[in-house]
């Protein structure tokens, strides 16, 4: 296949990029500059702004297949979600591909289950839940209106692959020089995960079989449920060494967050952390034959060294030895 990739640059399309390289596949990787540092092999760079319906289309062109991982500031999302979204899966349409999508567990709202799948019913309880369902809506008029295929695949938190910018490198594991790690919640609750090289390899093999799928279709990516303490004695078995356990300063964040637009809107998601949840991959599963997961802390250590971490916790662990 011919796979266009829209915003390479970020963190999980850069990792899907890498994947459907990987497998074989060729790439368009699609930025707002056309420069994507580190992907070789089968692949093609163009620019575009996916603000310009004309760059998306052109952008697009000549591919089987639309991964769409676009996720524009925190901050933005009022202004530029809506208007990506009608650029993007017009492109799609005009140049006949499937269209894949990156969701999130949002759109369940505040009262987000363990175990929530494909029937779980949406619950939008936030602005951003509100947007992304009239994305997902979006997508499925064109589906239903013009055949136009979208496949939905919902995660959990990101980790993983050496982009920075996930809770892990700006909180979870910032302080491990320090021999501390901080929970953004409650330690005791499970929080899903989703670790994006595991994640980049799913969205290869759906596109494989996308033909396979009806015109609309979603499914949930399991990944990893961790809790706080899960996730403290993986760091703790990785450094070789009991870390000190801390917390995220939400009250402060909260003063901050008036004066830093996209502090606020963090915060106003942070019930992430103090609900537990998860997602259940069984209908992705079964579709796919099985899917192959990195044990968790094999993928924390994986994810450490990627982002350059790791010389901290070798630190650590010459200390502890």
């Amino acid at each position: 296949m011919k796979v266009a990739v829209l915003g390479a640059n970020g963190r999980l399309s850069y990792e899907v990029a890498k994947a459907f390289l990987v497998a074989g596949h060729s790439v368009i990787a699609v930025t707002r500059n056309g420069k994507c540092e580190g992907l070789s092999g089968d692949v093609e760079f163009r620019a575009a702004d996916v603000m310009k319906a004309q760059d998306v289309v052109a952008a697009t062109q000549g591919a089987d297949v639309v991964f769409n991982g676009i996720n524009p500031p925190y901050d933005k999302w009022d202004a530029v979600c809506m208007p990506m979204a009608q650029n993007v899966i017009e492109a799609v349409r005009a140049n006949k591909a499937a269209h894949l999508f990156i969701g999130n567990v949002y759109n369940y709202g505040k009262e987000i289950p363990v175990n929530a799948n494909e029937e779980t019913p949406h619950r939008l309880t936030t602005e951003k839940a509100v947007i992304r369902e009239n994305m997902e809506n979006l997508f499925r008029r064109y589906a239903d209106d013009f055949g136009v295929k979208t496949v939905i695949v919902r995660a959990g938190d990101f980790y993983g692959g050496d982009k920075p910018g996930t809770w892990l490198d700006l909180m979870i594991a910032k302080d491990l020089r320090k021999g501390r790690f901080a929970w953004p919640g409650k330690m005791s609750i499970p929080h899903a995960f989703a670790y994006l090289p595991d994640l980049a390899k799913v969205f290869v093999s759906v596109g494989e079989r996308s033909e396979e799928l009806p015109v609309f279709s979603a499914f949930c990516f399991q990944g990893h449920t961790l809790s706080g303490e899960d996730f403290g004695r993986a760091l703790d078995a990785i450094t070789c060494t009991p870390l000190k356990r801390g917390g995220v300063p939400w009250g402060m964040f909260r003063l901050i967050g008036l004066f830093y637009p996209l502090l606020r809107e963090v915060v106003k998601m942070n019930y992430l952390w103090f609900t537990p949840h998860s997602l259940d991959g069984s209908k992705l599963e079964a579709f796919l034959g099985g899917i192959k997961v990195t044990p968790p802390q094999e993928a924390i250590r994986q994810a450490l060294y990627d982002l350059n971490l790791w010389d901290r916790v070798q630190a650590r662990s010459r200390l502890a030895a």
